[in-house]
């Protein structure tokens, strides 16, 4: 039986597909017109994965048009791109892009996605939103510290009012859809449970990692990239890093590690014993903020909430 691997590189308006097997390159528009298209000429093929490429706003109404209806596989852009490199091509345009996200899925048998639903899409949308407030209510306070115009002041504090009352109706919306689903509302818990965790940083973990519970403990933390990489070569050996994942989810934990490593007793203990086998500061802390989610995977998994280790009693 034929794989058939599908590339889509996805624009403001429109679709740039490749069909490996049959070497066919079509476009389609990047709307629902376009959608209903690009399934009627696909339903002819057994299509074993399709992989796009996320672009901010671009792919979402793509992506949420096909969950659960073809074979989706998200690929990271700067992978795709050394693929690329590694093809030989140099060449850049949508409908090159298309094809080597169909030679990508091909030659390393990517495997398709579990799909979202329509309400992780929502939650996700509401967090995202969230987000962007809080980054403009952080500006308007320091702008307001340093402003002495008093029609800017004004002003200012006008935008910040407003900008606290969005922030606030989001809180209360994320909180609603997060109570409307039973096991959503249970794994809520049992984040809120371990110290250094609220109910904000709990609902960003269920937004950014919809597969908490289901992870392994070297992946949960890969994703939230908080994985050192090592980096040596014969002799030399570099100093190791953290990096890729999901930036969202590695900002979401930052502030609850501090928080933990002064109120959590396990952590506590873990960033002590850290520092004092000669860790930089900075390190000790990303190594709590991998532990928590580690933490969380685990509880979550064993459907249990979290306790004081006796160690620490």
């Amino acid at each position: 039986m034929t794989d058939h691997n599908i590339g889509i590189d996805i624009s403001k308006s429109h679709l740039d597909v490749f069909h490996l097997e049959g070497q066919e390159a079509r476009r389609f528009e990047n709307a629902p017109r376009g959608y209903r298209a690009l399934r009627k000429w696909l339903a002819q093929l057994a299509v074993t994965r399709v992989v796009f490429e996320p672009t901010g706003p671009y792919h979402r109404a793509f992506e949420r048009a096909f969950a659960g209806k073809l074979p989706l596989v998200k690929v990271n852009p700067l992978q795709a791109r050394r693929f690329a490199q590694a093809c030989g091509t140099r060449a850049k345009t949508d409908a090159v892009d298309a094809q080597i996200l169909a030679r990508m899925g091909a030659a390393l048998g990517l495997e398709p996605d579990a799909p979202a639903s329509e309400k992780l899409h929502d939650l996700r949308d509401l967090q995202i939103a969230r987000t962007a407030l809080t980054k403009e209510r952080t500006r308007l306070r320091n702008r307001a510290h340093v402003q002495t115009n008093t029609v800017l002041k004004r002003q200012t504090k006008a935008r910040l009012a407003l900008v606290e009352r969005q922030i606030a109706e989001l809180n209360d919306e994320i909180a609603k859809r997060i109570a409307e689903d039973r096991s959503t509302a249970r794994k809520r818990d049992i984040l809120c449970s371990i110290p250094g965790l609220g109910p904000v940083v709990a609902a960003a973990i269920l937004a950014f990692l919809p597969e908490i519970g289901a992870l392994g403990r070297k992946q949960a933390g890969s994703l939230a990239g908080l994985v050192p990489h090592c980096r040596e070569s014969g002799q030399w050996k570099g100093k190791s890093f953290i990096g890729g994942g999901r930036k969202p989810l590695r900002d979401a934990l930052y502030m609850p590690a501090l928080v933990a490593m002064r109120f959590n007793p396990d952590l506590k203990a873990k960033y002590t014993a850290l520092r004092k086998a000669g860790k930089p500061a900075k390190v000790a802390l990303v190594a709590l903020m991998r532990k928590l989610i580690e933490t969380a995977n685990a509880l979550i998994k064993a459907d249990r909430v979290w306790v004081e280790s006796r160690a620490c009693t």
